[in-house]
């Protein structure tokens, strides 16, 4: 697939600021030849957070009790072994990212010049001084969460008052920085088909900023809420409708000239407070812990899984009731997280036909 406009100013962009990060991504295309991942790493680095929002897919995380968290030590040999592998994308996120008294050391151990770094926020915190810092250290785009136009509907959602000022502010503190920026949002199925939805994406699509979609999954603090979920049908129409009319993105977009559908270890995965590595934030199983052996063996063993190392033309977690049902609901649910994989897949689960451009 061709490269998008905004793609290509994207590449642009690296290829002027970060030619290493650039040059990394070209070679995404022959990695998927390959059946490799080109994973962004999202390194839920602490859960500490300043809020306690509705739908926190984090919720049944908190409080984990486990050896040890990562350090800045942890996240540079991560990142160097990232690296070797040729993945070039990090999101920082948590909890607040905007909290963690180390975040400097962090970007620092990551290394903004071999890296695309996103930092995922509330927006809380993020003024235009802390926008300014945040462009000097080397992040690079800002994943703000807004959830409404409306205020009160925002502050109610995420249990913050004036949450919903602070954000917009920060929306504007990332612009006037220089920081590119794209608004996060939560999208039931409910919410896809309303007008308030049309107004919130023509809204931020005015000031120049893109919306993310993340559509209402069964997990964290909606554990077994299906009501919000989504089906095949409303993907068809976020796709064929709104991706058509408007700067509006889920997972399942087809990025760098790629379309992977579910990118869970192929295109994303997640690493927790305490190192497990998920095959993406919301599918709270654990395919290996980076403090316990190499990333490489991590990501092999993720696509080594059929669900995961085979194409599924959906989100997995946000759509696909027979995952939910085989996989979720009887082993995950209700249990301490993240679980072992060995406890929900077995050799019946492994990969057969392996993901490559060929076939996508």
């Amino acid at each position: 697939m061709a490269l998008t406009e905004k793609e290509q100013t994207s590449r642009n962009y690296l290829k002027d600021k970060k030619p290493y990060v650039y040059e990394k991504m070209r070679r995404f295309d022959d990695k998927i030849r390959r059946g490799e991942s080109i994973g962004i790493i999202q390194m839920q680095y602490n859960y500490a957070c300043n809020f306690k929002c509705e739908h926190c897919c984090i919720k049944t995380m908190q409080g984990t009790k486990k050896s040890r968290s990562l350090t800045p030590a942890d996240v540079a040999d991560l990142a160097r072994q990232a690296n070797e592998l040729g993945l070039a994308r990090f999101v920082i996120t948590g909890g607040e990212p905007l909290v963690f008294k180390e975040l400097d050391d962090i970007v620092a151990a990551i290394n903004p010049q071999k890296f695309y770094i996103n930092l995922d926020t509330n927006g809380w915190f993020l003024d235009d001084e802390k926008a300014r810092h945040l462009k000097e250290l080397g992040v690079d785009r800002i994943q703000l969460s807004i959830d409404s136009l409306d205020a009160k509907e925002h502050d109610d959602f995420r249990r913050m008052p004036g949450s919903h000022e602070r954000a917009m502010r920060a929306a504007d503190a990332s612009l006037a920085a220089g920081l590119q920026i794209f608004i996060q949002t939560v999208v039931t199925k409910q919410r896809l088909y309303s007008e308030e939805f049309i107004n919130f994406i023509k809204y931020f699509n005015n000031k120049g900023i893109g919306v993310f979609v993340s559509y209402a999954k069964p997990v964290g603090a909606w554990e077994n809420v299906y009501g919000s979920m989504i089906t095949k049908e409303d993907i068809r129409y976020f796709e064929d409708t709104l991706e058509k009319k408007y700067n509006v993105f889920t997972h399942l977009t087809a990025g760098y000239g790629l379309r992977l559908g579910c990118i869970a270890v192929k295109g994303m995965f997640s690493i927790t407070q305490t190192g497990d590595v998920l095959p993406c934030p919301y599918i709270q199983i654990s395919i290996g812990n980076i403090l316990k052996e190499p990333l490489k063996d991590i990501i092999d063993r993720g696509l080594s899984i059929a669900e995961f190392g085979e194409l599924r033309d959906t989100c997995l977690i946000a759509e696909d009731m027979n995952f939910i049902k085989k996989y979720m609901e009887p082993h995950v649910y209700s249990k301490p997280v993240p679980v072992p994989c060995g406890e929900v897949f077995g050799e019946k689960d492994k990969t057969v036909k392996p993901f490559n451009l060929s076939v996508i």
